[in-house]
């Protein structure tokens, strides 16, 4: 396998993970259980972390996306 079609799987495996993750939060958020979800978002920023600091996602995208994320939590 080429190494950018093994980079390609990564990422889209990386990003699949993540939108899980989120749809997974924002379901917490709206059975209205906020306690959940702030236990939750720790785990969700150390996930787009990760997923920045490998390349899967541009870091600008990633401190947009924690910060909406945490956002919608208060």
């Amino acid at each position: 396998m080429r190494a950018n079609e093994r980079k390609h799987q990564h990422n889209r495996r990386v990003k699949s993970h993540l939108r899980h993750l989120e749809r997974d939060y924002r379901g917490l958020l709206a059975a209205d259980k906020k306690d959940e979800a702030a236990k939750f978002l720790p785990g969700l920023h150390s996930a787009f972390d990760k997923a920045a600091k490998s390349g899967a996602l541009p870091r600008p995208t990633v401190n947009r996306k924690k910060s909406r994320l945490a956002a919608a939590l208060n």
